[in-house]
């Protein structure tokens, strides 16, 4: 756990977020939640990134047979 300080920077309070705990992109904004007493931030949109180098990871026979027999339970009617 890494204890910090929040300070006033213009009308809004501030956090400092410690070197460990950075997030490497400086050019990105933040979505902050507060859950009760706490506060989460987290990145505002998370991006697909190098999403097509990860489906080439993937075998030539991967999904070769479908995704198998997918059957459905009964639901009861609404």
């Amino acid at each position: 756990m890494v204890i910090t300080k929040i300070f006033r920077n213009g009308n809004s309070q501030a956090v400092r977020i410690p070197v460990e705990l950075a997030f490497k992109n400086w050019e990105m904004e933040l979505v902050i939640e507060r859950h009760g007493d706490e506060l989460c931030i987290r990145p505002a949109q998370q991006r697909m990134g190098n999403v097509l180098e990860k489906f080439a990871r993937f075998s030539s026979d991967f999904m070769a047979n479908g995704r198998g027999d997918n059957q459905e339970d009964e639901r009861e009617a609404l």
